[in-house]
């Protein structure tokens, strides 16, 4: 009798395919964790059969009330599969939805503070404070207040006639706002705020995040470790995700000490279907400049710009359309914009195949001295070639 129960109840749970792996096997796991959350279909299950239902169920007042914790005895059981320790003694681990990490092919970024919420100071004077975290299960009633909206005050409007007292924010027949805003305050608190309005509605989200530098130019904290500044990183992701309409993009530039990790957070929080490129940006002369003075690692010379979609099937719009006729023509004759005729001369017999040069002609001349000044030392001094970079910008 005990053993066809048994087989019943295996066979039972194995026709929902959220307790099975690629194999067929039952996952104790999954229905376990179904368990704990009284999953209705589960009940459901287990009610279908007569002997299942009299084992863990009670019936009280003429109804059947689910006997939680003699089930998940019964299933924890090393006995309930014959083979249970043979099957899972090389897939212990994560699993995400009962499914191994290795059974589904995924992925799992983890790091301290996942689960939580963090404010970050965005003040001079909270830049250096202790950051708070507020976890998620523990400090719903924090975070609640957190994220709760938030009363906007000192409304100004600027015009081309300067700045003008604001009565009010102009909106359309649908009370849709219909202006530019520039709201200074912490932005986690202005994504929740905005979110009710703006649910849904956003086409494209760009952000310039710190860079985690301990060199940044805003006013908020810019030292984070990496996990602190990803928890910091998720909160604003997560938020930004809701503002945005199906056919949405957001656009996330960064340099390379944290391009890694936010790939990861990324993919994570957008679905890595939804990454649509990388684009590369150069830095400023002056900025390379500050950053070949200041380390000893070479530098990339560029920020890069996470670019993801909402939903996966949505076209990139084309944002690079080929000239043709008279139009392409003229750019590649004056690639500037502009005819200059200071920068159509010869150096050293050679005209350039658009017609000028890029910079006038004593500058470039000056250009060509620097860079023979510059060989010539790098070769009368042996320096090695790591350090020619270095060299060159100094």
């Amino acid at each position: 009798m005990a053993k066809r129960f048994h087989a019943t109840l295996i066979e039972l749970l194995k026709t929902d395919p959220r307790f099975i792996d690629d194999a067929g096997e039952l996952v104790k796991a999954a229905v376990i964790d179904r368990a704990w959350k009284i999953d209705h279909d589960l009940v459901r299950l287990l009610l279908a059969d007569a002997d299942i239902k009299a084992k863990f169920f009670d019936e009280i007042a003429g109804h059947w009330i689910f006997n939680l914790n003699t089930f998940i005895d019964y299933i924890s059981d090393k006995n309930f599969l014959a083979d249970s320790y043979t099957r899972f003694r090389n897939r212990i681990g994560l699993n995400i939805d009962g499914k191994f990490l290795r059974e589904r092919g995924e992925v799992s970024l983890v790091w301290p503070y996942k689960d939580c919420v963090l404010e970050g100071g965005q003040t001079k004077e909270e830049e250096k404070r202790k950051e708070i975290f507020f976890n998620e299960i523990l400090a719903q009633d924090e975070i609640d207040r957190l994220f709760d909206p938030k009363a906007l005050t000192n409304w100004k409007r600027y015009t081309v006639d300067g700045e003008r007292k604001m009565r009010e924010i102009r909106r359309d027949g649908r009370g849709m706002i219909r202006e530019n805003l520039i709201i200074r305050g912490n932005n986690l608190l202005v994504l929740h705020t905005l979110r009710k309005q703006f649910r849904g509605k956003v086409k494209l989200i760009y952000i310039d995040p710190p860079y985690n530098t301990e060199n940044d130019s805003f006013q908020y904290n810019d030292s984070f470790t990496h996990s602190t500044w990803l928890t910091f990183m998720k909160n604003r992701l997560e938020a930004a995700k809701e503002l945005l309409r199906p056919d949405g993009f957001i656009l996330i530039q960064i340099d390379n000490r944290e391009i890694a990790y936010l790939k990861c957070l990324c993919d994570d929080v957008f679905g890595s279907d939804n990454f649509r490129n990388g684009i590369i940006v150069k830095k400023g002369q002056k900025s390379l400049q500050k950053q070949f003075d200041s380390i000893d690692k070479l530098n990339a010379g560029y920020d890069t710009i996470l670019y993801y979609s909402r939903e996966s099937q949505i076209k990139i719009p084309n944002l690079f359309k080929r000239l043709t006729g008279n139009r392409a023509s003229s750019w590649n004759n004056h690639w500037r914009g502009t005819d200059r005729p200071t920068m159509r001369f010869e150096l050293f017999g050679i005209t350039p195949a658009t017609g000028q040069w890029r910079w006038a002609k004593q500058r470039t001349y000056d250009a060509v001295n620097n860079y023979r000044t510059v060989i010539a030392y790098i070769q009368a001094h042996g320096i090695a070639k790591e350090n020619i970079y270095r060299c060159a910008y100094r």
